[in-house]
């Protein structure tokens, strides 16, 4: 009874003794054991381990990749605009006993400051150096590749590798944002304006070419009908002049005729002439009067006509025999000399009429 009572409690000290110099280092863990504060064994395998119970303890840091967001700082580059950028870091402890001398106690939430304040001081070194053109554009991965490469050797002192930079965001200040949009606008209405003269320069090109080259065609198609219109003049001229040589007196006649048609159409009927103008010559009789003939006036007219019918005759008929020539003479005489006292009552011209 008495070596129970003895053995028991031993047995369970023993226990709690051996059960707290056991401890498990996670896969995602490195361990940092520790004798009165100072390092004295890093387990950086996964599995389990062995610790000095109520000397040594142990302190574990996260071995994954950790991501670490900067607050917005503001930064100007060369050409003096500037810019408020938010950029973030990923980052991992890779030497745990640099990383404990180097932050002490305060472990993960010193060591983001500290890299807050490198992030920072390179970003507004690498920035400052290019123009807000650069930054604003592709060329940016290139600029975040040497902010990282800036903190890399910077961050290897405090036991950290600075695994990736990022700019999430590049902004302009808010009180800047007005006169940026100000001047934005301002440029691409000089732009359009450009623009819009350049159309119009182009446009009054093509207006004036399109009226030369109507021109030309309205000149040409001119000169093309003046052309054919002086040929038709010609070939009119040419026809006119035959039928003159053919029949002087009749041509003389029908050019009379459209004369008057042309002097007298619609109202333009009064007309004021002198008494011997030609111009009603067919339209005038050897008896204005309008009285009857005398016997000897008569024989005189028909005489005239009977030589006129004789020559007429004689030309066309040269074959016929001369007893029927001087047969229809006489006929022809007295015909004509009834048709000539005809139109000379019927067809008189009045002088105030002609007027």
């Amino acid at each position: 009874m008495k070596k129970t009572t003895i053995l028991l409690p031993l047995v369970v000290v023993l226990g709690l003794v051996g059960f707290s110099s056991l401890f498990i280092v996670d896969e995602r863990e490195k361990a940092l054991v520790l004798q009165f504060g100072r390092v004295v064994d890093v387990k950086e395998e996964p599995g389990l381990a062995f610790k000095i119970p109520l000397i040594q303890e142990v302190v574990n840091y996260d071995d994954r990749i950790l991501s670490r967001d900067i607050d917005p700082l503001e930064v100007t580059p060369l050409d003096d605009r500037r810019l408020v950028v938010d950029a973030f870091a990923r980052y991992r402890i890779t030497d745990v006993r640099q990383f404990r001398q180097a932050n002490g106690v305060g472990g993960i939430a010193a060591a983001e400051s500290r890299i807050d304040s490198i992030l920072r001081s390179q970003t507004r070194e690498i920035l400052g150096s290019v123009r807000s053109d650069e930054i604003l554009s592709a060329d940016r991965a290139a600029l975040m590749a040497r902010i990282r490469d800036g903190a890399f050797d910077e961050a290897q002192s405090l036991g950290l590798e600075i695994i990736d930079v990022r700019l999430k965001r590049t902004d302009l200040p808010a009180e800047n944002l007005d006169a940026t949009f100000a001047r934005m606008r301002a440029e691409r209405e000089r732009e359009a304006a450009d623009q819009i003269a350049r159309g119009n320069e182009r446009a009054q090109e093509i207006r004036a070419n399109a009226d030369r080259q109507r021109v030309e065609v309205v000149s040409e198609a001119q000169r093309e009908a003046d052309i054919i219109r002086g040929q038709a003049d010609a070939r009119r001229n040419a026809v006119f002049a035959e039928a003159y040589g053919a029949d002087e007196e009749f041509f003389e006649f029908y050019r009379s005729l459209d004369a008057y048609r042309a002097a007298l159409a619609g109202n333009t009927s009064t007309m004021i002439m002198s008494p011997d103008s030609e111009f009603f010559s067919y339209l005038k009789s050897n008896n204005p009067s309008g009285a009857a003939l005398s016997p000897a006036q008569a024989t005189e007219a028909a005489a005239s006509e009977e030589g006129t019918v004789s020559e007429d005759a004689n030309t066309e008929e040269e074959a016929a025999p001369a007893e029927e020539t001087s047969d229809e003479a006489p006929e022809a005489s007295e015909d004509n000399g009834a048709g000539e006292a005809g139109n000379a009552s019927t067809m008189p011209l009045d002088d105030s009429a002609t007027e």
